[in-house]
């Protein structure tokens, strides 16, 4: 049986959820009041013990957070984006004040995260159109990367620290190399068309209307492949190599926009979703599947649905540790829960209903 915790963050209404990176027994829920329409933002810091979920720690801020990032060089510190465009880090150690703020972003700051490789940046990205890069030590931005439309979420390539990836509204995912010098379109190195049409005579027809891309999350073991989730409520993967080639699977199931999708950091092929349509969803993307003579798009095949949340799902994450593998989820209904997903389960149960 798959155990659950669940801690209700009172009066606040959470955007994010991540597990530290250094403890399996804690996780950070980045918060707003009044479902982040007005009013201020809370930041939880959680353990995980033997008598539940407890608060260590808690901050407040004047704006939502919409988006947090713990930090990969100090394990008390995590970052967050707030509706006023800022990014504020605290450490769990400190009393209720942020050890640093930045502020250059003139629109809602709505993603963040940290380089994982070389640990010392961390990126953030904005409903101005635009993904800055920022080191934890000086309070302006040492880099600007333009994207043009409101841009939902942004990422570092997780064995690249030079590769960040941005989603934006314009339907598009796009690709930046800070190798490449700045006058190449400002380290554009690709843009793949998330609606594109099949590319292939008879693929499966995963294109359709441009619409919002708000999450995407470069897979942990294939360094080229990236999952997107938006507002058509589809999750496709794509492999960057070949940016125009259309999709490598594609994912139906959820009943509105999927909000947050992260992939397993213990296997290659599992990715776990979280929607507007108040459920979170475990998906495997058939790339262990053989491949036909003509490269298409292949369905993947959900594996389980939690549906305990009686609100819109917002955040999603995988813990690092353990085999089995831990994941917390959160939601408008104030709740966070946290639920071991065996694959094997999953398997199981989708088995005894086929049949």
């Amino acid at each position: 049986m798959a155990a659950m915790l669940e801690f209700r963050t009172q009066g606040f209404n959470p955007y994010a959820v991540k597990y530290s990176p250094y403890h399996d027994s804690r996780i950070a829920v980045g918060t707003a009041a009044n479902f982040g329409i007005v009013g201020n933002g809370r930041l939880f810091a959680l353990a995980l013990t033997a008598q539940g979920i407890q608060v260590e720690k808690t901050f407040d801020t004047n704006d939502a957070i919409y988006d947090l990032a713990w930090s990969e060089i100090n394990e008390n510190q995590l970052v967050v984006a707030c509706g006023d465009g800022s990014l504020k880090l605290f450490d769990i150690g400190m009393r209720e004040f942020p050890v640093m703020i930045f502020h250059e972003h003139n629109r809602e700051a709505f993603a963040v995260a940290w380089n994982p490789v070389t640990k010392d940046t961390f990126i953030s990205s904005s409903w101005d159109g635009t993904v800055k890069i920022w080191s934890p030590t000086r309070p302006f931005s040492i880099k600007t990367l333009p994207i043009g439309s409101c841009t939902y979420s942004a990422s570092f390539c997780p064995s690249n620290p030079s590769l960040i990836s941005a989603a934006s509204s314009d339907s598009h995912l796009r690709i930046f190399d800070l190798r490449m010098p700045s006058s190449a379109k400002y380290h554009l190195a690709a843009t793949v068309p998330v609606h594109a049409p099949p590319s292939h005579p008879g693929a499966i027809p995963a294109g359709g209307p441009p619409s919002e891309v708000l999450t995407h999350d470069w897979n942990k073991y294939r360094d080229t492949v990236i999952a997107t989730g938006g507002v058509d409520r589809l999750i496709r993967t794509f492999d960057i190599r070949n940016p125009n080639g259309g999709p490598l699977s594609v994912m139906h199931g959820h009943e509105y926009a999927v909000r947050r999708l992260t992939w397993s950091p213990h296997a290659s092929d599992i990715l776990i979703s979280a929607s507007y349509d108040m459920t979170v969803r475990l998906w495997n993307d058939a790339s262990s599947r053989p491949q036909g003579p003509v490269p298409t798009a292949q369905p993947g095949a959900q594996m389980g649905i939690m549906n305990r949340h009686t609100e819109f799902v917002t955040g999603v994450d995988w813990c690092l540790f353990g085999a089995g593998g831990w994941v917390a989820s959160a939601g408008w209904d104030e709740r966070n829960k946290e639920k071991e997903k065996e694959k094997k389960e999953k398997k199981k149960k989708k088995k005894k209903k086929e049949t």
